[in-house]
């Protein structure tokens, strides 16, 4: 399906676009557009929404082109492949025409009838404004990673918003500046920070994930932790540096308790056991400080190469 909007709708320039990213949640799009198109109308506001399908589900742009074909502002992007959530947001950001940008996940746990609020709360000094979820419904592990995660990016980026969320609205200059990075492990909340410090949160509420079940698995949870600190800080080369440093200073100490020790008469012949200790320790440290420093090396590479960020394989209701 690959319909084109008329003149006459072309020329309806949207006040807001809302960015959908659509992976594991497709069955909740006709609740989602349909919620959408009664709180925005209701709220006097011209609106689009932008569905974009990273190749999570196959049914998934079916789904994408038959809620588009019932709502003419809601237009779907098809990924060529799975990019990630950050980079189909992104791609979706790219194509927006509203003065404000939504972002929003597929799945119903960010409430429609909030985006009026944060809408409101947007300025040209607040270019950024998070929704905040005073209690998460996600399953307990869920919470207390995501409670770890905040604390230790917070000590990674200081300038971070400690109320980042995929819930937010953001003033379209600064969400255009984001598919300039370039990054092809983008990680939308982190580029916000170097560029703005102007953010807002509002308190909103986090409603129960009503089709299926959340696809963020823990190995997958641990992956993107990992991607984020190695993209966006150069902490975990300070961890390998500092533990380097401890690691050769455990050894000069322990080679001179040895030294005393044979010259005292303590020690006459220093154990096997202990010696071969102390090397595979060592030889663990400097691995583990070769594997940080070897990806902080490929995200190099990937940034020399100009892999794509995202790739759009098809669309509909077409802008020309």
């Amino acid at each position: 399906m690959n319909n084109t909007l008329s003149n006459e709708e072309l020329l309806k320039v949207p006040s807001v676009s809302v960015v959908v990213p659509v992976y594991g949640g497709s069955a909740a799009l006709p609740e989602l557009c349909r919620r959408l198109d009664l709180t925005l109308r209701s709220a006097g506001l011209s609106y689009e929404v932008i569905l974009v399908d990273d190749r999570g589900q196959n049914e998934a742009w079916a789904a994408i082109c038959s809620v588009a074909a019932k709502y003419s502002q809601v237009r779907g992007l098809r990924l060529g492949r799975n990019f990630g959530q950050h980079a189909a947001t992104i791609c979706g950001i790219a194509h927006a025409r509203g003065e404000w940008i939504v972002t929003m996940d597929d799945d119903l746990e960010h409430p429609p009838e909030s985006v009026p609020d944060l809408l409101a709360a947007g300025d040209e000094d607040h270019p950024l404004v998070y929704g905040v979820f005073e209690k998460r419904t996600h399953a307990a592990y869920r919470n207390m990673s995501s409670k770890l995660m905040r604390r230790m990016l917070k000590r990674a980026f200081p300038d971070l918003n400690e109320d980042y969320c995929s819930f937010r609205v953001i003033h379209a200059p600064l969400a255009k500046q984001l598919d300039r990075f370039g990054l092809n492990r983008p990680y939308i909340d982190g580029m916000l920070s170097w560029m703005t410090s102007s953010t807002r949160s509002i308190s909103v509420p986090h409603e129960q994930r009503q089709h299926g079940e959340s696809t963020y698995t823990m190995r997958k949870l641990v992956s993107h932790a990992a991607n984020i600190f190695v993209t966006f800080s150069y902490l975990p080369l300070r961890i390998a540096t500092f533990s380097g440093a401890a690691l050769a200073a455990i050894n000069f100490l322990y080679l001179l308790y040895v030294i005393y020790g044979r010259l005292s008469g303590s020690i006459v012949n220093p154990g096997y056991a202990s010696l071969m200790s102390v090397v595979l320790f060592a030889c663990g440290i400097q691995l583990l400080i070769l594997g940080v420093v070897g990806e902080y090396v490929g995200r190099l590479m990937g940034a020399t190469f100009r892999r794509p960020v995202y790739v759009v394989d098809c669309q509909t209701n077409v802008v020309e």
